[in-house]
């Protein structure tokens, strides 16, 4: 089925249409000089109580100081031009606590004093959504998340990306994640001249795990962060090579997405 878009982009301007049919191969020069950052959501209701039934849950108190860290500690704030988060509610609570001052002010109220000018782009990626059919792993209706988040626009969802259906089937997480990267390689190509290159990407453990290759990344503590540079293969396929920095936070032996 054909989407109006994979991805929203929070502004009147268009942004990337089919990308199941488009071919990601781009310039190794233009991708190679990002690097993307992926951020693991903080605690969330449903990490303490174990209730998976939870539809979307938000974050504990806990959660909101986490991301508050993050926001404080993040070594790369003023290097960063994109934000892709996934659309569930926790990882959108975690991205608007953590990167607050990173951010472009438009996607927050006037008054609260966060955000900056020119700040980074927000773009909500229903592929990075949490990937196992369960209550808590599904999004929330269009209407809830309007009145939660009044400054964000999610009209550009597509239709039925909560369904947990087609691309967005558990099953599928391969396709999903391979689309992801060549997001990631287009972005990173369109940032090159600028002077904020660098891509965080807020999601879910297994997603992180996925995306990267690196099966050990569901280990980081929640709030966690590994950086990684875009390469490309002589095929034209993307992939994430870790950097030699040091993960933040500690191993989580109580890893749930």
């Amino acid at each position: 089925m054909q989407q109006r878009a994979d991805v929203l982009k929070l502004s009147a301007q268009p942004v990337f249409h089919n990308h199941a049919s488009r071919d990601f191969s781009i310039s190794s020069s233009g991708i190679m000089s990002s690097r993307v950052h992926l951020v693991r959501h903080t605690e969330s209701v449903h990490n303490v109580d174990h209730d998976f039934t939870r539809l979307d849950p938000e974050l504990t108190l806990l959660g909101r100081h986490q991301a508050e860290d993050i926001c404080r500690s993040f070594t790369y704030s003023d290097e960063v031009g994109v934000i892709v988060t996934s659309p569930l509610r926790r990882t959108i609570e975690t991205t608007l606590l953590a990167f607050a001052n990173t951010l472009d002010k438009r996607y927050f109220d006037e008054a609260s004093g966060k955000g900056i000018t020119g700040g980074a782009e927000l773009i909500l990626d229903p592929d990075l959504q949490g990937h196992k059919a369960q209550p808590c792993d599904t999004g929330s209706d269009h209407s809830v998340l309007e009145t939660i988040f009044p400054n964000l626009d999610f009209s550009g969802l597509p239709t039925g990306w909560q369904a947990k259906e087609g691309l967005y089937a558990p099953d599928a997480l391969d396709e999903r994640v391979r689309k992801v990267r060549g997001v990631l390689a287009e972005r990173a190509a369109a940032l090159k001249s600028r002077e904020r290159r660098d891509i965080v990407v807020v999601t879910h453990g297994g997603i992180m795990s996925h995306l990267s290759g690196d099966a050990g990344i569901k280990k980081l503590t929640r709030a966690g962060w590994r950086t990684y540079t875009l390469e490309q293969c002589d095929d034209g396929s993307v992939f994430l090579a870790p950097t030699s920095r040091q993960d933040s936070g500690r191993p989580d032996d109580h890893y749930r997405n």
